[in-house]
């Protein structure tokens, strides 16, 4: 086992770090362990991110993207104002902005007044993306923001004038049901019934399909979730050997969800510094790390009734994979 490090803070805040320490004592004094998918987006993390959506396996993306470029007009003006008044377009978790890039051209090819308004809880990320849009796009104004996406909440309520806010990307499938619930209500609240949100939903489809993107014959989700460990040892000073995890994934067709787990294959005892305390995993102990739940059209519209939307349009692709549905509040 590796001698211990000293914590490492330099690419989060304090605050950050003290969220996470709290997450993590939290977490792994559960039955079964848990850590949040949320935390596997630092850096290294959102650098893996970009590879596994290139994979072969991984549809989501390469689906979400045609199915933007197909429906790109028809998007725009669903969400942008009737009257053509300015509107800021809010993107939670933007990322390198590669399927948002779509709109952004039509946008600024039609001539409207528009503000581009990308979070990420990555810098990297950010600045990758500012960076990107400079060059591709030097007419689009952006007012770029690094917080989480509860932040971004409280942001948008600052914000005057008409907003489309972005959740793309099957994000929203990452919470439990009630947490779905509770975001979704938590998003509207800062909303007028002349806003709207586009929201990314990954459909329900063959079993096989869904699993294999979860689990890349490359290995590169593998690491992705293993990730999660490297960032605790240089942040929170644990001494995680990553020799002795693996990582598991499974779809279960019933419930409708991917399940993401890294796993102990070895009785060991890991110190976390930050935390002053060493947690015992037996062998083959799970940690559970993520969920990707699957959406029929008819669950969408029930969420959104009870988060206080409802459905005014919904695009899919031409193999009904994945959903891109414009939310309006219903208040």
């Amino acid at each position: 086992m590796p001698s211990s490090p000293s914590p490492d803070i330099s690419t989060a805040t304090s605050q950050q770090a003290e969220e996470l320490a709290r997450h993590v004592a939290q977490g792994l004094n559960r039955s079964p362990k848990t850590l949040s998918s949320m935390y596997f987006y630092d850096d290294e993390g959102s650098r893996l991110f970009q590879q596994i959506m290139a994979l072969p396996e991984y549809y989501p993306t390469r689906t979400e993207y045609q199915l933007l470029s197909t429906h790109s007009a028809a998007i725009i003006d669903a969400l942008r104002a009737a009257d053509g008044a300015p509107f800021y377009m809010i993107e939670l978790g933007a990322g390198d902005g590669l399927k948002t890039k779509i709109l952004l051209r039509h946008l600024l090819a039609t001539g409207i007044d528009f503000s581009y308004v990308p979070v990420d809880i990555s810098p990297a990320a950010i600045d990758g993306l500012e960076a990107s849009l400079r060059d591709e796009l030097p007419s689009l104004r952006v007012e770029p923001v690094v917080t989480d996406y509860v932040s971004a909440l409280q942001l948008m309520a600052t914000k005057p004038g008409r907003k489309a806010v972005l959740f793309l990307g099957s994000n929203i499938g990452n919470f439990l049901p009630d947490e779905r619930l509770a975001f979704l209500r938590q998003l509207v609240q800062p909303l007028s019934s002349d806003d709207r949100l586009l929201i990314g939903f990954d459909l329900q489809k063959d079993p096989r399909l869904i699993r294999a993107a979860y689990d890349d014959a490359q290995g590169v989700t593998a690491a992705f979730n293993l990730n999660l460990l490297t960032r605790l040892n240089r942040e929170l000073g644990a001494e995680f050997d990553l020799a002795y995890w693996r990582h598991y994934t499974d779809y279960d067709p019933l419930a409708g969800v991917v399940r993401s787990f890294l796993v102990s294959t070895r009785a060991q005892t890991v110190p976390i510094a930050a935390l002053d305390i060493s947690f015992d995993f037996a062998a083959w102990e799970i940690v559970h790390t993520e969920n990707s739940y699957k959406f029929t059209a008819a669950q969408i519209q029930n969420l959104a009734a009870d988060a206080g939307f409802q459905v005014s349009n919904f695009f899919t692709d031409a193999q009904d994979y994945f959903a891109d549905v414009i939310l309006t509040p219903t208040a």
